[in-house]
């Protein structure tokens, strides 16, 4: 009928509405705009009209096929809260299920213009409106436990892209129902039964077809259509023209499908695949492309782990709600994961091939099989559960049939009720077992792929990945068992048998890998809201590792999470990467946690490169101390030259305390050999030469005529003036002459072969030369908090004073009592500092006695063990304790 035809009158829209079950006009709108000419709408009811004109009591299939289901879904949306006849209502993922397929099947309507389905040549591709639920990207719904990527991820690679293209070029003209098959993506245990279902309460007078891959699914989907009141509508399959127009609803399998492929009626208008992804062989997808009529419609939980192949049946998306959104909305229970290293014998899983099937790759069964049937290591299995979930209802994946019966052996002699299962089971037998396990009469049920798919029990909590797989699309199947929720069940649990910082570019696939996350922390919960304090099965760690392969995210895992970083699972450079940016940043409050996260460390490599980072880069200068102390305890002689080097561009006073704290280890132990040693101690003396100029010039007036002719001559002379100091400082006792050749800088080559051979030779003790070199530095405080003492003279003034006033206050004397403002202070601090006696020790005639005394001390020092580093919270202090023991006068006349 053309645009031109006036509005058909109250009655005839009547008689179409009771001829075809479906109403034209809804209440609120008004006749114009429901049936505007040209419209989908209108167009049905001038092909129903034509149909009763003709005489015909039901409708025909021609206009079932186009107008039954876009009818029934408009009716359905068209509620508040569309719902199915037992008014079951359907969640919003289901109804963007339905609301995609209609905006397909309207845009399909506009474009043939005619109404009879038939085109001339293959539409153009239409854009639909988003399929996305209004709110999803709302950022307060998401929980932070990792960013969910907005587009569809191209996860399937394939060499022969090109080829495939051309392929599909070629194939377009010889399918002309492309544009009538449509699919969705929803999350296992998200309700793609219900969504279905609303599709048969779409279909009022036209056949709906459901096609499953297991006859286990057929019984059960008739048991869903049962108690959703739909039982009237089962009918048995209508084969060879038979025709019925009340929507009779046949569930069957792919293989029935194929085999009777041609015979089928065309009464059904409509064809649901269930588990889209198994209609994708060879024979099940020829005989879907071979029938032109109905309109089919694909659902599977891991179409975008397969989209490419998917597509290329389905070639129209119409919504998507993947895990990763059904568990953030909780349609679905949370999802928590821990990872089980595997045991020695079973750590050659990487060396098993890889074999491609039709849609996906997958290790080779028999060799996997092979590997993990080790009666070992299912005792070991067995043991883990009865210790981790003793009670908790799970599913254990094994690697074929063989090895599943004896998992299940071992579990049973651990004393648990479990129960293996597999394709060769008899069917009652089957039925009876998975009873028992809904009931609670069995709370582990063991399988190679049986329970996979189409199998669904709440109470399933524990999914145990024991056979490691490369799919992703086989993984999800699996996780998807234990999504559903279920009354005290907090989250599903998915234990993966791989190390820890396994990365998601390792062949085995992981609830990490599938969902892309960055960061690992075992028992936490991978994806979904977090529930605290609701009957949470497992412990938390604390800890985490970076497992995305992509090196920017990897470092942003180090800047978020450092401290927090499992560094004994790092391989060996992330180990030392994570060693340099805690030395760098690490605060005093953090420095205990920081070295025992290296607790592993028995070479000691990630210590001294914490240490050296530590030394050179932290903004601290009290930890780049406290490091120097730990390097300079440690006697590792590569660290400690290393650091010395590090010394020289550091503030001048921070530098000198680092110069005594190293001379202190040097007089305390022996560090290196000895002339690394004297190397050391002579480059010290040059970072603090002022220090040991002040010294000699206080000891020894001479020292600056001596210096300054160094300083200012050059050539031959300033060869002369530096063999002149040296023949001087020999005259000396060895701290003056240490100071002297310390203070002394050459600028010849002569000058300075002259000045090393004179320290060479002094240097023959290292500890006695840097003991002599320490006592040089000024003295401080040697703790924040000193008691006072009083000399003898303040303290006997003080009794003498509280004497007069004692007996002042007896005699009543109140004159004799001071005031308040006359009170005199006389609680003096006195240091008990021997620097001045230093500085006036001029005699140099106990050399000899003090060469003797540092000979015999120096091996016993040489031999000392290293400090604990039990004390890391205090602060440091001055290290010069050593110092200050030996500090004594020398000679009479300091003494005086």
């Amino acid at each position: 009928m053309g645009d031109s035809t006036p509005f058909p009158s109250p009655a005839a829209i009547a008689r179409a509405e009771l001829f075809t079950r479906e109403r034209y006009v809804y209440e609120g709108e008004s006749l114009e705009d429901a049936l505007a000419p040209g419209s989908a709408r209108r167009r049905a009811l001038d092909a129903a009209l034509t149909e009763l004109d003709e005489g015909a009591d039901k409708p025909s299939i021609e206009w079932r096929r186009h107008y039954s289901l876009l009818l029934g879904l408009e009716r359905l949306l068209s509620e508040e809260e569309p719902h199915l006849v037992d008014d079951t209502v359907l969640s919003a993922h289901q109804v963007d299920a339905l609301s995609g397929t209609l905006t397909a099947l309207l845009a399909e309507a506009q474009q043939n213009g005619n109404g009879n389905g038939a085109a001339p040549a293959p539409p153009p591709p239409v854009e639909l409106a988003s399929v996305s639920i209004p709110g999803e990207d709302d950022p307060e719904l998401d929980d932070g436990d990792g960013d969910v990527e907005d587009e569809e991820p191209q996860d399937w690679q394939d060499e022969g892209d090109e080829l495939d293209a051309d392929v599909q070029l070629d194939d377009s003209p010889e399918d002309p129902n492309a544009d009538r098959r449509f699919w969705f993506e929803h999350a296992t245990g998200a309700g793609k039964t219900v969504a279905a279902l609303g599709f048969v309460e779409g279909s009022r007078t036209g056949g709906v077809l459901i096609l499953t891959h297991r006859r286990n699914l057929v019984d059960q989907f008739n048991g869903e259509l049962r108690d959703r009141g739909y039982r009237d509508r089962i009918s048995a399959p209508l084969m060879n023209g038979r025709d019925a127009a009340n929507g009779p609803v046949t569930v069957e399998t792919y293989q029935w499908f194929v085999r009777n492929a041609g015979k089928i009626s065309d009464a059904y208008t409509i064809v649901i695949c269930d588990e889209a992804h198994t209609a994708l062989g060879e024979k099940t997808s020829g005989a879907i492309r071979a029938w032109s009529g109905p309109i089919f419609i694909g659902m599977t939980a891991t179409g975008a782990l397969i989209a490419r192949h998917v597509t290329d049946l389905f070639p129209t998306q119409t919504s998507r709600f993947d895990l990763a959104q059904a568990a953030r909305r909780g349609v679905i229970a949370p999802l928590r994961c821990i990872r089980i290293p595997p045991g020695p014998g079973v750590r050659t899983i990487a060396k098993v091939p890889l074999r491609r099937g039709e849609v996906d790759t997958e290790f080779d069964q028999e060799m996997l099989a092979e590997l993990l049937d080790q009666t070992p290591f299912n005792m070991a299995i067995a043991d883990f559960y009865k210790t981790r979930f003793n009670n908790v209802p799970g599913v254990v994946y094994a690697a074929g049939v063989r090895h599943a019966y004896n998992v299940a052996k071992a579990f049973q002699d651990m004393g648990m009720k479990a129960k293996g299962v597999s394709g060769e089971t008899p069917k009652r037998q089957l039925a009876r077992i998975l009873a028992d396990y809904e009931s609670g009469k069995i709370d582990v049920l063991v399988n190679a792929q049986l329970l996979a798919e189409g199998w669904n029990s709440p109470r399933a909590t524990i999914c145990m990945h024991l056979a490691p797989t490369a799919s992703k699309r086989i993984y999800q199947q699996r996780v998807g068992r234990v999504t559903r929720r279920h009354p005290g069940k907090e989250a599903g649990i998915v234990v993966d048998f791989v190390h820890p910082a396994t990365k998601h570019d390792d062949p085995v696939v992981t609830l990490h890998s599938l969902l892309d996350r960055d960061v690992y922390r075992g028992g936490a919960i991978v994806v979904g809201p977090v529930r605290r304090g609701r009957g949470r099965r497992v412990r938390v760690e604390r800890r985490v590792l970076p497992v995305t392969p992509d090196p920017e995210r990897r470092a942003q895992v180090f800047e978020r999470e450092l401290w927090r970083i499992a560094v004994e699972h790092l391989d060996y450079g992330e180990q030392h990467v994570w060693a340099a940016l805690a030395g760098a940043r690490v605060a005093p409050n953090g420095w205990r946690r920081a070295k025992a996260m290296l607790h592993f460390d028995r070479g000691g490599e990630l210590k001294r490169r914490f240490l050296l980072t530590a030394v050179q880069r932290n903004r601290n200068s009290q930890l780049r101390l406290r490091a120097l102390q730990e390097i300079a305890s440690s006697r590792d002689a590569e660290a400690f030259d290393t650091a010395i080097d590090i010394m020289a561009g550091w503030p001048r006073d921070e530098r000198r305390e680092g110069v005594k704290i190293m001379l202190q280890a040097l007089a305390e132990r022996r560090i290196g050999r000895r002339d690394q040693a004297n190397a050391w101690i002579w480059r010290m003396a040059e970072y603090t030469r002022e220090v040991h100029e002040e010294y000699a010039v206080q000891r020894w007036p001479e020292t600056k005529r001596l210096l300054g002719l160094l300083v200012n001559s050059s050539g031959a002379a300033h060869a002369r003036n530096a063999r002149r100091l040296v023949h001087a400082a020999r005259k000396e006792d060895r701290r003056l002459s240490a100071a002297l050749l310390a203070a002394a800088l050459a600028h010849t080559p002569e000058a300075e072969e002259a000045l090393r051979g004179a320290r060479t030779r002094m240097a023959r003790k290292p500890a006695a030369l840097a003991r002599e070199l320490l006592r040089n530095f000024p003295k401080g405080r040697r703790g924040k908090s000193r008691r006072k003492r009083r000399s003898p003279a303040a303290a006997a003034g003080a009794a003498a004073e509280g004497a007069v006033v004692a007996t002042a206050a007896q005699n009543g004397d109140e004159q004799a009592m001071p005031a308040d403002d006359d009170v005199v202070e006389i609680d003096v601090e006195v240091e008990v500092d021997d620097d001045d006696d230093d500085d006036l020790d001029v005699d140099a005639g106990r050399d000899e006695d003090d060469d003797a005394d540092d000979d015999s001390s120096d091996d016993d020092n040489d031999d000392d063990v290293d400090d604990d580093d039990e004390d890391e919270d205090d602060e440091d202090d001055d290290v010069d304790s050593a110092a200050d023991e030996d500090d004594e006068p020398h000679d009479t006349e300091a003494a005086a």
